[in-house]
């Protein structure tokens, strides 16, 4: 039998067949992880090298801002440089919802820096993460900046703001006003000048990183441009004085409100311009209330008697009538239309220049109804009544002055002694300026920048200083309603006013008590108005309540201006100097 020759057996086939697949396998996984590198090698080439300006630039416009550069409010300052009104450079701190969010175990840490509650916080980022930015928390101080700092919480960041200070505080207050949360002007000259005073912010574009912060400052897109500052005619010194004379005169007399305004008789620059009630614009909580007004501008009073002096004019520039001519008053009443007109008492037979000095309605009533009525509506008008002074200051009021042609003898009568027309302070201080000044009407001047326009003339020089020697008697004579606005040292001129409020149905037994007036007398600089609304008590006439103030206030202004004496004589008899 013979012998087979031996072959490869089946399981040696399968064997050998298994190990090539697995090597063509290795092989092709090799030869695709090798194009993958290179194809990987490639893309990265090419996107290094001929892709890198447009990635950076995608690069860039994810992280790259235009961002606002904040710029500087003008400041305010008075008549010497000193600051009614500045910025200073506070921080305030905002946030990037989501990122934020991302750490929201920091959350009622920073939710306490913040003196905010942790879930209101939470609330407001959760509600706004579509945004980029959310202010947290405007103008923080010091502080709390660098507790925020300290936290360094990822989307939470700091923009640099301008927070506005008043350092006169009340004093100040109604008049300069204040600026909201944005910086931009809410009352007062804030508000009349805010486009003067508030500057252009600038733009740079800056790249930012994750946490929203700059990491680089590419280049700037348009300078920023500082607010310009604004100088005004006021003595910063002088108006704390008056404010301060003014404040305890109303807590003295537990009055309403109050107002004085100081002014310059040759220029019409107003010196000083106060009022009481006030607030603390610096408050960030202010509540302002009654003390927001500016009341020496907007609010109108009835004048009472410190019109008599106007009123006067009318019947002086007739020349029919003298300081030392005769009137007959008894028995110090008289009946117009069937309304009584009273004295205070029967004065019996007076000059015209007593008829001042003791106010007597009785004769002022007589001498006004004797005249046609144009002419005391004319004299008034001339004097800026019924009309705005042009100070250009938001919400003043020009009063009211009825045309002469819709007078009843009445009212002729009545508005003899200041009833039927109505005044703001500074339109009085206006007119008695005009008086002191020879009979010229300046445009009262608050910002030193602006054009002061020629005076008018509206009373012949000869008149005003008849006008001048009868209103001096009644501060310097005996039994002058006046006296208690005497300065030591110098000659006062003025006239007191004490007038009733009008209520629906008629006049109530409240009272505005008032005082107008200048000094020296010999040669008129400075003129005053006082007005106080409302005071408590027996004492509410206008030279117990109202005169005292003017003393204060012109004695202070005085000084201030280093205005020389006019009177040695009553100065020694003051001080007990020998000649």
């Amino acid at each position: 039998m013979s012998k087979r020759r031996a072959g490869p057996s089946p399981s040696n086939d399968k064997s050998a067949q298994g190990q090539s697949s697995i090597a063509i396998r290795v092989w092709m996984v090799m030869g695709l992880v090798g194009l993958l590198a290179v194809g990987l090698f490639a893309r990265a080439v090419f996107l290094q090298v001929g892709e890198s300006d447009f990635l950076q630039g995608q690069g860039e416009a994810r992280h790259m801002r235009a961002v606002e550069i904040p710029t500087m409010r003008g400041s305010i300052v008075d008549r010497h440089g000193e600051p009614l009104a500045v910025s200073t450079p506070v921080e305030s701190v905002w946030a990037h919802p989501l990122r934020a969010l991302e750490s929201p175990e920091l959350l009622p840490q920073l939710a306490e820096i913040l003196d905010v509650p942790a879930d209101d916080l939470e609330r407001r980022l959760t509600q706004r993460t579509h945004a980029e930015f959310v202010w947290l928390r405007r103008r923080v101080t010091p502080d709390v900046a660098a507790q925020v700092r300290a936290l360094d919480m990822p989307g939470v960041g700091f923009r640099r703001e301008y927070r506005r200070y008043y350092p006169t505080i009340e004093a100040g207050a109604q008049l300069v006003g204040y600026t909201n949360i944005d910086d931009r002007g809410q009352e007062g000259l804030e508000m009349a000048f805010d486009n003067w005073l508030d500057g252009e912010p600038g733009m740079k574009r800056v790249i930012k990183d994750r946490q929203g912060r700059v990491v680089e400052e590419l280049e700037l897109i348009q300078a920023m441009e500082a607010g310009r500052d604004l100088t005004l005619t006021i003595d910063r010194r002088l108006q704390y004085q008056a404010f301060r004379a003014l404040r305890d005169a109303m807590y003295q007399r537990d009055a309403q409100s109050g107002s004085v305004v100081v002014m310059e008789v040759t220029t019409g620059e107003v010196l000083a311009m106060v009022n009481y009630p006030s607030y603390n614009p610096n408050a960030t909580d202010r509540s302002v209330g009654e003390g927001l007004r500016n009341r020496a501008m907007t609010d109108m009073f009835e004048p009472g008697s410190v019109i008599k002096p106007f009123a006067l004019a009318a019947a002086l520039e007739s020349g029919q009538v003298t300081p030392d001519m005769m009137i007959d008053t008894s028995p110090g009443t008289m009946t117009v239309s069937g309304h009584t007109i009273r004295d205070v008492r029967d004065f019996g037979e007076l000059t015209i220049t007593d008829m001042l000095v003791k106010s007597s309605n009785v004769g002022m009533v007589e001498l006004i109804l004797d005249m046609p009525p144009e002419r005391l509506w004319g004299m008034y008008q001339r004097f800026g009544f019924g009309q705005v002074t042009g100070t250009g200051f938001p919400g003043e009021s020009a009063g009211v002055l009825r045309d002469y042609a819709r007078w009843r003898r009445l009212e002729q009568a009545t508005l003899a002694y200041g009833y039927g027309l109505s005044v703001t302070p500074l339109q009085l201080a206006r007119a008695v300026s005009a008086i002191a000044d020879g009979g010229r009407l300046r445009q009262p001047v608050l910002i030193q920048e602006e054009t002061q326009y020629p005076p008018q003339s509206v009373l012949d020089p000869v008149t005003a200083e008849q006008l001048t020697d009868m209103m001096e008697a009644v501060v310097e004579s005996e039994g002058g309603t006046g006296r208690r606005a005497q300065i030591a040292g110098y000659r006062v001129a003025g006239k007191t006013g004490t007038s009733r409020k009008s209520v629906a149905g008629g006049y109530a037994n409240r009272y505005v008590s008032s005082f107008i007036g200048f000094a020296p007398a010999s040669r008129p600089q400075l003129a005053a108005v006082v007005v106080i609304n409302d005071p408590a008590g027996e004492a509410y006439y206008g030279g117990e309540v109202a005169a005292p103030v003017f003393s204060k206030v012109m004695g202070a202004a005085l000084r201030l201006n280093n205005i020389p004496p006019d009177d040695a004589q009553q100065m020694m008899v003051t001080t007990g100097a020998r000649p």
